[in-house]
């Protein structure tokens, strides 16, 4: 049975500025960061999300024709599992710290990590995954005790209402209110004061937002995309390499920013790297891919037409389908041989259904085109063996990896994920996301009667340097060139420069009690 999705309807532009003020008045009211009323949110949430798994299900169908296995697994169970997750750590996450390392002198100060909220947050949205996307760092806010605007991505409109509709009925809507609109509605949010943006999509839209964040020098997240290669050398295993790179590039009908875009792949297995591919789009798709009830469709009409243009000018031999059909938004599964590094295929990040290869003719030489095109991509997928893998790991850098796999470092949920240079900023998943929206403050406490022990601090300073330097001072364990004093030596340096230090510290404990 279909469930009835609420409409999508934008937010009027002339309440945004009242709402995030009301949002900020609040976090200033201390409502939002007690433990208790933040776990109280996140187990509303989890049941709002429970109790509308099929209205969330069929939006992700009508959005995207996302199958209810991905659907449940990549989005709904997810969040879902995101949430019992934190709520069971939360406690821990949330305790005060103390600092490794303390020298001792410091040590009586008390020094402390105390987690605080920064404040009031924005989280915008992806429409690929809309749900996941736009959940979890939600969780994150509300766990660190921040309040939150949620603005949905508007290219997922079912999705989007569904959202409103659960935040709306399970949440405190003091504390975190949902926007929805598109460009005018995203414009008008930016331009209000924020204490973090989070935001996933495009490496285009992120730089609008970074640049106004900076006029207020307000921090961002900003988990982007990127020209991910693959790396499958001679050694690897063909066949394994095949299913698991095409399952990753085909979910979501490609519309994964964390996919493979291109791979590079040591010409002499190519014959048999291209067999393993039709073997497996043929036991994936037996019906074929458009009649696949598991196979998902472009998420509109403007980025159906992107991938068409795309496919239509690289000058690459397809391979495998190509076929399309601009009335469902349906691309099939397609397999592009391209010569050139310039190909648009590789140059753009394709987010749909195409798999772009690359014969190259030795590891050295994926290596260095892979560092070529893009610098640093979101992901990096090498295929071989032990050295080989860990040669690319070593020489490409990335935000994340998945070796032997396509992009299954992205499925453990409580590992942090974030890019690195233009795919990304920042970090979150699991305690990652409460870390995300957390402000680590720094807090010594004096007491009174260490004001002696302290008071060398005080001018006149003559002769109180050698008294800070005794208490202080470490010893290097290596000499002038560099070179580290092993053994006994760097033992009897590091007893002997501790034992100084609480010596100088008895001693001028003593010459102050004498006084």
């Amino acid at each position: 049975m279909t469930e009835k999705i609420p409409e999508f309807k934008h937010s009027p532009i002339d309440t945004i500025a009242s709402k995030v003020k009301a949002l900020h008045s609040t976090f200033s009211s201390h409502k939002s960061k007690s433990l208790d009323f933040r776990l109280l949110q996140l187990r509303k949430l989890y049941w709002g999300l429970r109790d509308n798994e099929a209205a969330m299900c069929d939006a992700l169908n009508r959005d995207l024709s996302k199958s209810p296995f991905e659907a449940f697994v990549g989005e709904i169970e997810w969040c879902k599992n995101d949430i019992i997750f934190t709520c069971n750590n939360l406690d821990k996450w949330a305790k005060d710290e103390r600092p490794a390392d303390i020298p001792l002198l410091n040590s009586i100060l008390a020094p402390t990590i105390r987690k605080e909220p920064l404040g009031c947050v924005l989280i915008i949205g992806a429409y690929n995954v809309p749900f996941q996307l736009t959940i979890v760092p939600l969780v994150g806010a509300i766990a660190a005790g921040n309040t939150a605007v949620v603005k949905p991505s508007e290219s997922s409109p079912a999705c989007a209402a569904v959202l409103q509709d659960i935040m709306a009925k399970h949440l405190d809507p003091t504390c975190y209110t949902c926007i929805q609109g598109g460009i005018p509605e995203t414009t008008a949010l930016l331009d209000q004061k924020w204490n973090k943006i989070f935001y996933t999509g495009s490496v285009t839209v992120a730089k609008v937002i970074a640049k106004k964040a900076a006029e207020t020098l307000t921090p961002c997240t900003l988990e982007l995309g990127g020209r991910n290669p693959a790396i499958v050398t001679k050694n690897a295993n063909i066949r394994l390499a095949a299913r698991r790179l095409l399952w990753a590039k085909f979910h979501n009908a490609g519309q994964i920013c964390v996919s493979q875009n291109y791979i590079l792949i040591d010409h002499s297995v190519l014959p048999d790297f291209l067999n393993e591919l039709k073997s497996a789009v043929s036991e994936f798709c037996p019906t074929g891919a458009q009649s696949s009830p598991d196979y998902g469709r472009i998420v509109n009409q403007h980025h159906f037409e992107r991938l068409q243009s795309l496919l239509s000018t690289a000058s690459g031999k397809i391979l495998i389908g190509g076929a399309m059909d601009a009335s469902s938004k349906f691309i099939e599964p397609t397999i592009v041989q391209v010569s050139s590094i310039q190909s648009p295929l590789i140059t753009n990040e394709t987010f749909g259904p195409i798999l772009t290869l690359l014969p190259v003719p030795d590891l050295p030489s994926a290596i260095r085109i892979a560092n070529q095109v893009h610098p640093t991509p979101l992901a990096v997928f090498p295929f071989g063996t032990k050295d080989e893998t860990d040669q690319i790991l070593n020489e490409v850098t990335s935000g994340g990896a998945s070796v032997n796999d396509g992009w299954i470092h992205c499925t453990v949920p409580t590992m942090e994920f974030g890019g690195i240079g233009d795919s990304g900023t920042g970090s979150y998943r699991g305690k990652a996301s409460f870390d995300c929206f957390t402000h680590r403050r720094g807090i010594a406490t004096s007491p009174g009667w260490a004001e002696g022990l302290l008071a060398f601090r005080y001018p006149p300073y003559k002769g109180k340097k050698e008294v800070y330097l005794g208490m202080t001072q470490l010893e290097p364990g290596f000499d002038r060139e560099g070179r580290v004093k092993m053994g006994f030596v760097r033992w009897a340096i590091e007893v002997r420069a501790g034992a100084k230090r609480m010596v100088e510290m008895v001693r001028y404990t003593l010459s102050l009690l004498g006084k």
